[in-house]
């Protein structure tokens, strides 16, 4: 899945959201980009609950492809 993840601007933002990830889908492959402000993720079991632990991390989240 892909998601547009805002306001994230140093390393800090990127252990914060790929930890939010792996509590909820603890294998899942996460790429962060803080260029393009995305986060791939592979492997999660589905788009609502990963985005809704990086809303949960303190972040903006909109779903790009579920996947």
């Amino acid at each position: 899945m892909l998601l547009n993840v805002t306001k994230m601007t140093c390393n800090h933002c990127v252990r914060s959201v790929t930890e939010a990830v792996h509590e909820v889908a603890p294998g899942a492959k996460v790429e962060v980009s803080l260029a393009d402000q995305t986060v791939s993720v592979q492997g999660a079991a589905d788009a609502p609950t990963v985005a809704r632990a990086i809303e949960d991390a303190g972040y903006a989240v909109k779903v790009v492809e579920a996947g």
